[in-house]
């Protein structure tokens, strides 16, 4: 198993439709997570700054790495661009985080 995390930052005010949208996860998005090894995958936010902190455990790299380019993912970027900082092709802007511990 791979842990991943990343952060994500919301616009001001859309935490509420963030998470509504993400309860309603549609469910071929939730079935090309699962088809590219995602075992786990959290999502927390923090009010203060208005960061999302994500945090994934997959099964091999690159596996993982095919899903940027799969439809059902673009749609899912094109659908939560307007709550989220993004880039140009609307994918999340994310930082990757570095482990620094583990109990």
């Amino acid at each position: 198993m791979i842990k991943k995390a990343v952060r994500m930052k919301l616009y001001p005010d859309m935490k509420e439709e963030y998470a509504r949208r993400h309860q309603e996860l549609w469910p071929e998005m939730r079935e090309m997570l699962k088809e590219h090894g995602a075992t786990s995958y959290s999502i927390f936010f923090d009010p203060e700054t208005n960061f999302l902190f994500g945090y994934l455990e997959i099964e091999d790299e690159a596996k993982w790495s095919k899903t940027a380019n799969k439809e059902i993912n673009r749609k899912w970027w094109d659908f939560m661009a307007d709550v989220m900082e993004t880039n140009p092709d609307s994918s999340p802007v994310t930082v990757d985080l570095e482990q620094v511990f583990e109990l």
